[in-house]
């Protein structure tokens, strides 16, 4: 039974460890990108924007264009 409590406790103290580590290391920049983010400007978006179930059920406000007004 006392090897299950020590494995248990070195369990979570290993966690603990593993936690403080990630978050040291976002803290540092670890997980920033900046080299994707100036590229991202040089590709084409594949696919053209499609519009929202709810755009499409709008009606659109009818503009005369007759020049006499």
């Amino acid at each position: 039974m006392s090897v299950i409590l020590v494995l248990v406790a070195f369990s979570v103290v290993l966690a603990v460890g593993f936690l403080a580590a990630f978050f040291w290391s976002v803290r540092n920049g670890q997980y920033d990108d900046p080299y994707s983010a100036s590229v991202r400007i040089l590709f084409d978006d594949d696919k053209p924007r499609e519009a929202t179930p709810a755009e499409s059920t709008q009606e659109k406000p009818s503009v005369d264009q007759s020049p006499n007004q």
